[in-house]
């Protein structure tokens, strides 16, 4: 069973890294947060404007609406319906028209009929919510548009992490950089001159071209994700992909390398299988104590 202390520290996790964005910029969060008698794990603040350069800034400033966004996180093995309906009743009364609260459910069993109906039929346009059972995998949403746009970001019904690898992608875009210039160098040897009438104008394309294209060889090749359930756990390596179950394994350890890269080691009859711990954010600790629970299971 995957442990809501691990889902709270991958929805804190996407917060800083700044992946749910596309709801708004969250720029404070709290944790413990208390408000009016209900303690939520993870609290954040933030708005609809953007942070960027000037002319993003004045363009916001412009038409985006001064909306101060929340949103709350609220970790449990099931929910009550009647409590659910506490949380709202002060979501209410503490915040005003002019704010946006994304309320994010996450609980351990299936959902209650009551409870599943009462989010599903909820309809306030500034409450927005999305609640996952992770034993019955299952997903739901508020039916207006910050329960669905919450629904869309946050997808907890497993874990799924991955990081964006500097050092991966720049080696992805020396290699399109370096395969365009040879490109160039035959089209003029071969007599297309065009090909370097202007070398500014040439080499910001061909830099752009290497930008995009690097991101697929990345994407292709090299881009590390791992997916864990309660049944086993998904490798990604570019396109290529590792699947295997806990019950394969009979011991799990942290390895270092001499990088000072941080790996999950999975020991079976085999031989060992690493999981990038590092590389893809994931939390050392939580994901170790997780591991071994499931292997021992």
């Amino acid at each position: 069973m995957i442990e809501s202390s691990l889902i709270q520290d991958l929805v804190e996790e996407r917060l800083v890294k700044g992946d749910l964005r596309w709801l708004a910029n969250f720029n404070e969060i709290h944790k413990d947060y208390l408000v009016d008698g209900i303690t939520f794990p993870i609290y954040a603040i933030g708005g609809l404007q953007e942070k960027g350069f000037l002319l993003s800034r004045i363009f916001s400033g412009l038409v985006t609406p001064k909306y101060k966004v929340h949103l709350f996180f609220y970790g449990s093995s099931e929910l009550e319906p009647k409590f659910l309906k506490k949380i709202l009743l002060v979501f209410k009364k503490e915040f005003g028209i002019d704010e946006w609260v994304f309320l994010n459910l996450v609980q351990k069993n299936p959902f209650q009929k009551d409870l599943k109906q009462m989010i599903i039929e909820f309809t306030d346009r500034n409450i927005g919510i999305a609640a996952f059972s992770l034993n019955a995998k299952e997903a739901i949403s508020s039916n207006n548009t910050l329960g669905r746009n919450l629904l869309k970001n946050l997808k907890l019904t497993e874990l799924r992490f991955e990081a964006f690898d500097l050092p991966d992608y720049l080696k992805s875009f020396t290699v399109s950089f370096c395969l365009g210039m040879i490109a160039l160098v035959v089209a003029a040897f071969i007599g297309i001159q065009q090909a370097l009438n202007n070398p500014f104008l040439t080499i910001l394309f061909l830099t752009a071209f290497s930008v995009i294209i690097g991101h697929r060889i990345y994407k292709a090749r090299y881009h590390a994700t791992i997916t864990i359930d309660d049944k086993g756990f998904k490798l990604g390596r570019g396109r290529r992909i590792t699947e295997d179950k806990w019950s394969n394994y009979k011991n799990a350890t942290i390895y270092i390398t001499s990088s000072h890269e941080t790996f999950l080691r999975l020991y079976s009859e085999k031989g060992t299988t690493d999981l990038p711990i590092s590389r893809t954010g994931m939390s050392r600790k939580e994901v170790y104590n997780l591991v071994r629970q499931l292997i021992n299971k």
